[in-house]
């Protein structure tokens, strides 16, 4: 049996489900694109149609679509083979255009993702071909790249929206459902579409009449958190029962639970009562401990029973007086993975440009490059095309690094505005019939210049100019 999220899913915008304002300022801006049009970034809570949007989009348009997501490794390499190819090239399938996808834009920060925000806005600035991003947050959107796009917001969908949607579900498969039975999947859905076609899937699965009770079971699942737990077991306002309920709702399992639970066991301020807490703890810890060893996970249950009814116990309803945060060694790990990575992208730069073996790189050579860079970060940055955490590796000054990447941003940004200023000016003159000036002059290949007032200067051998090397030319080492 088919899925009825994919087998009902719009082909076209005039089916899409609510959002139409959206939808008409898609359609507009597909109808008027040119190259050098700033891309859709589309945003909004997952299932509300936003990739359906961009599909149904590229179907009107007759634009074949080119998808990269985050289970995609986008590492820059990657992006510029890809997508640089994609946006710069046309189609060979008959499409009148190819429309680049990148779908989880708000996701690039992984490892996988290093050097993907800088990719994608290179490829943004050279594309010719319409190019839309796609975000669940758009906080989460680096801030460089989002500059670069026209935010487009979608929104939650309404209840009497979604209505119509299941309703017709409901007749093309046969099926007769109350309009009680569809408001409780509308309304549980909370604007979510997708997450209302799954209930109606789940809830119409071997019978033909759906009824309000039929759909009660297939309602959006609605976990409790580790949040929900920790506050609970500090405050001490739910009895046994409910906390172990809160506990087996999790999807955490019981040595993650008792980390959260280790991290806010500080905000108990009697001393007596912290340490009575952190007895019960390091008890579940031998539970799960033998868990491990044994692989026996019915263990799990009773380290469970301890860590939560223990310490809840334990906190006698002292509440919750601070933020409640992941372990603290978590944020160490993610520190020193974080390094890691930037340890290895910067060794890998250096192998390209010197042509040195990252081992012996990092072996020999870590030190006199980093005096190298403290001499002048500005031309490493720019010729290793560093970011300001991998220059911060070698010079260990996060003021200075975040200073001199922000200038080499400035440059870059004036060095575009003149070359669009150019190139804007070329236009105007081809159009007014006249020559640009570039074209007017005489291109002599060699270094070489003549005097063309002296009338024997045909008889004199050419007066040679000091050669500078040319831009793209390491000049690092010179001396």
């Amino acid at each position: 049996m088919q899925d009825w999220v994919e087998k009902y899913r719009p082909q076209s915008l005039q089916d899409i489900v609510g959002n139409q304002q959206v939808i008409r300022h898609m359609a507009e801006w597909a109808k008027n694109w040119e190259t050098g049009r700033p891309p859709l970034l589309l945003y909004g809570k997952p299932g509300i149609g936003k990739t359906t949007s961009a599909y149904a989009l590229a179907n009107d348009m007759n634009w074949e679509v080119v998808e990269l997501n985050a289970s995609d490794q986008r590492t820059k390499g990657i992006i510029e083979r890809i997508a640089g190819s994609t946006a710069t090239t046309m189609s060979l399938s008959g499409a009148s255009r190819k429309l680049l996808l990148l779908d989880e834009a708000d996701n690039l920060h992984g490892t996988a993702d290093r050097g993907g925000a800088r990719a994608i806005m290179d490829v943004i600035k050279n594309s010719r071909q319409p190019i839309i991003l796609i975000a669940n947050d758009i906080y989460g959107v680096a801030k460089e790249l989002k500059s670069l796009c026209e935010p487009v917001q979608f929104r939650a969908l309404q209840a009497r929206s979604i209505i119509p949607h299941l309703r017709y579900i409901c007749s093309k498969e046969k099926k007769k459902c109350s309009d009680e039975a569809l408001t409780e999947i509308a309304e549980s859905s909370s604007g979510d579409l997708r997450s209302a076609v799954n209930m109606l899937y789940a809830a119409g699965a071997g019978i033909e009449d759906l009824t309000v009770d039929t759909v009660s079971t297939a309602k959006k699942d609605e976990r409790s958190t580790i949040f929900e737990l920790v506050g609970a077991i500090l405050k001490g306002v739910q009895d046994d029962r409910r906390l172990m309920e809160i506990s087996y709702e999790l999807s955490d399992t019981p040595d993650t639970m008792e980390q959260w639970i280790e991290g806010s066991l500080l905000q108990i301020k009697d001393l007596n009562n912290c340490a009575e807490a952190y007895r019960y703890l390091s008890l579940s810890d031998e539970f799960i401990g033998r868990t491990f060893k044994r692989q026996y996970y019915t263990l799990w249950r009773y380290a469970t029973s301890v860590m939560v009814l223990g310490t809840a116990t334990a906190a006698g309803g002292s509440g919750v007086s601070e933020r409640i945060m992941p372990p603290s060694r978590w944020g160490m790990m993610s520190r020193g993975k974080k390094q890691k990575i930037i340890r290895q992208s910067v060794l890998n730069k250096l192998s390209e440009a010197y042509h040195v073996p990252g081992d012996t790189l990092r072996d020999e050579y870590l030190k006199p490059v980093s005096i190298i860079a403290d001499l002048d970060p500005l031309s490493f940055a720019k010729e290793l095309s560093l970011d300001k955490d991998e220059l911060d590796f070698f010079i260990h000054d996060k003021v200075r690094s975040s200073d001199t990447i922000k200038e080499i941003k400035k440059e870059e940004r004036e060095l575009e505005k003149r070359e669009s200023k150019l190139k804007k000016e070329a236009k105007n003159k081809s159009h007014a019939g006249e020559m640009p000036a570039a074209a007017a002059e005489p291109v002599i290949k060699d270094d070489t210049r003549f005097s063309f007032d002296d009338p024997q200067a045909e008889e004199k051998k050419p007066v040679e100019t000091e050669k500078k090397p040319p831009q793209t030319q390491s000049t690092l080492f010179s001396f």
